[in-house]
């Protein structure tokens, strides 16, 4: 026979009572020809709870709970009582719609206990337009760095008498501006919910703590992310705005239901991170006077590639602020629209409307643009409109996902497209990775070892003039370290690494024989032009960048 410890002897019992509790309240129910519910198995709306005030529902004996217009539902553990008959009249008369139904009394407690948490919910409606910019600037001063952030954050969020929801958020908000993260992570665990930041492409942790603040955190950013309370197994996307000064930015929200509730990611779209110029890129040289020339041209189409998060989008808007002028009219396409660009018509995709990526680029040309900016071809009917738009006088400008430079054509060859129509449409064919850059307050100089000499000679042997860009013994690389500036990362800020192929009159004969990417690298090599791994190495060797960092992000 097992001996039950004295707390699982209390917890069966306590199981039992609810049971007989609850079965009491099924019986009654059919007694009174009403419909039982299981508040613990319910949502409680608190905007439903709300329409009496706690006094009223106690003396009442009753609890509204849910509410949708003017039908709300009611849970009683009695209809007989005078007061609670007197209670639901008064509801009728000021017009709602009354359905009532059997509860427990534990069920009908438990809903009184929700009052409890009013305060907090009506707090959270305070700025639900705007997060407050001044305490947003007067944090940003506080969390200079995350160790800061942590601090201000458990100090503000575990004083019960101080803890102002709002303030939280700010907190949190201002650390990731401060760390110029690109996105803020709230990940619900078993016991505990973990905020982490993406930094430089890189998700870190920062800290952890209790589910009673996240909750509250939760109903916060549902509220100025015109979300949702009561939905809870779906996923939703909103986005509110924040601003610090005279500068705003939007905040892209998504909430998904997980195992230990709903995971958040808030995604900052800071105007900074696209203001980059044309010449700020980190192109090679060569390249870039291979852009600018192939950019000056008023037709064809210039493709950027690569998996999502390779900064194609940011190349984009470099590019288009390279060639605006008043004389030019630009149009973009875009799902969605993340950044403003300033005298340029963006228009975004709308999918449940019917405004498709082909359907807008139709939609587009009636606009008699010069310019024009496709955000992604995904299918065959984007393709096709994109490259007759190119070949009917009109520069476009687009994204693929592909791995390299080379794997544009065959890719366009897979949607459907008609080789004929390809090389005289493609002006040139990019592709790029962002690696983060050393921290030039902490990075150290490196006598390499035997390993990485050998990847890196292997590497500068296939560049073309290589002389001179090794000694002819020792080699030296940069590495991180890690300092106060660049929060102990050992990075700070992010640059591309590129690849390109023009479609010239080598390549163009050889798109007609359905070519393989191994097949366009042998002839696009005459064109001299780096590809990632030698753009890479000599990024590695002038200290822009960690030899670690460039395998992390491509195949050496």
């Amino acid at each position: 026979m097992t001996l039950l410890s004295d707390k699982d002897a209390k917890d069966q019992i306590a199981s039992m009572r609810k049971n007989e509790a609850e079965d009491l309240a099924m019986i009654l129910s059919q007694k009174y020809n009403l419909p039982y519910l299981d508040l613990s198995r319910m949502t409680i709306d608190i905007d439903a709870l709300k329409i009496l005030k706690e006094e009223e529902a106690r003396k009442g004996k009753l609890a509204v709970f849910q509410k949708i217009g003017q039908k709300i539902q009611v849970a009683v553990e009695s209809p007989n009582p005078e007061e609670t008959q007197r209670t639901i009249m008064a509801l009728q008369e000021k017009g709602y719609k009354v359905s009532v139904s059997m509860v427990s009394e534990e069920s009908l407690l438990r809903a009184w206990k929700r009052y409890g948490e009013i305060a907090d919910y009506e707090e959270t409606l305070i700025g639900v337009i705007d997060v407050s910019p001044e305490k947003l600037a007067e944090f940003l001063k506080q969390t200079p760095t995350i160790d800061d952030l942590r601090n201000l954050f458990i100090a503000t969020a575990t004083t019960q008498k101080n803890r102002k929801i709002s303030e939280v958020l700010e907190i949190v908000l201002a650390g990731a501006l401060s760390a110029e993260a690109s996105d803020i992570h709230l990940e619900p665990q078993d016991d505990q919910v973990r905020l982490r930041f993406r930094l430089d492409g890189v998700l870190h942790d920062i800290l952890f703590f209790d589910y009673k603040v996240y909750n509250l955190i939760l109903s916060r950013i549902k509220l100025v992310s015109g979300l949702k309370l009561n939905i809870k197994n779906q996923s939703q996307d909103g986005r509110f705005s924040i601003k610090i000064k005279e500068e705003e930015m939007a905040v892209r929200t998504s909430v998904i239901p997980g195992s230990y509730g709903e995971s958040i990611v808030l995604r900052i779209l800071n105007p900074k991170s696209i203001a980059i110029s044309f010449n700020d890129l980190g192109i090679d040289a060569k390249l870039m006077t291979v852009l600018e020339k192939e950019l000056s041209k008023p037709n064809g189409m210039i493709l950027t590639t690569g998996p999502t998060g390779s900064g194609k989008t940011t190349t984009l808007y470099a590019f288009l602020k390279k060639i605006h002028t008043p004389e030019t009219k630009i149009i973009t396409l875009e799902d969605p629209v993340e950044y403003h660009l300033q005298n340029i018509v963006q228009t975004q995709v709308e999918e449940s409307a019917g405004y498709s990526f082909s359907e807008g680029l139709r939609a587009i040309l009636r606009q008699d643009p010069d310019v024009i900016m496709v955000g992604e071809i995904r299918d065959l009917e984007t393709a096709k409109t994109a490259i007759n738009s190119a070949l009917t006088g009109h520069l476009v400008l687009s994204t693929l996902h592909t791995n390299n430079a080379a794997g544009t054509i065959p890719r366009l060859i897979d949607l459907g497209v008609n080789p004929t129509s390809i090389a005289p449409a493609v002006n040139i064919a990019m592709a790029q990775r962002l690696v983060r850059k050393l921290c030039n307050k902490c990075k150290k100089k490196h006598l390499a070892t035997e390993t990485e000499s050998a990847i890196i000679k292997k590497v500068v042997e296939t560049i073309p003039e290589n002389k001179n860009i090794l000694p002819a013994q020792e080699v030296f690389i940069w590495k991180s370290n890690g300092c106060d500036f660049c929060n102990n990362i050992g990075y700070k800020g992010r640059i591309g690494v590129y690849e390109a192929i023009l479609i010239d009159e080598e390549i163009e004969p050889l798109i007609l024989l359905n070519p393989t990417e191994t097949d366009i690298l042998k002839k696009a090599e005459k064109q001299g032009i780096l590809n990632m791994q030698q753009d890479g190495i000599l990024k590695v060797l002038s200290g822009i960048t960690s030899l670690d960092e460039l395998q992390r992000v491509i195949e050496l």
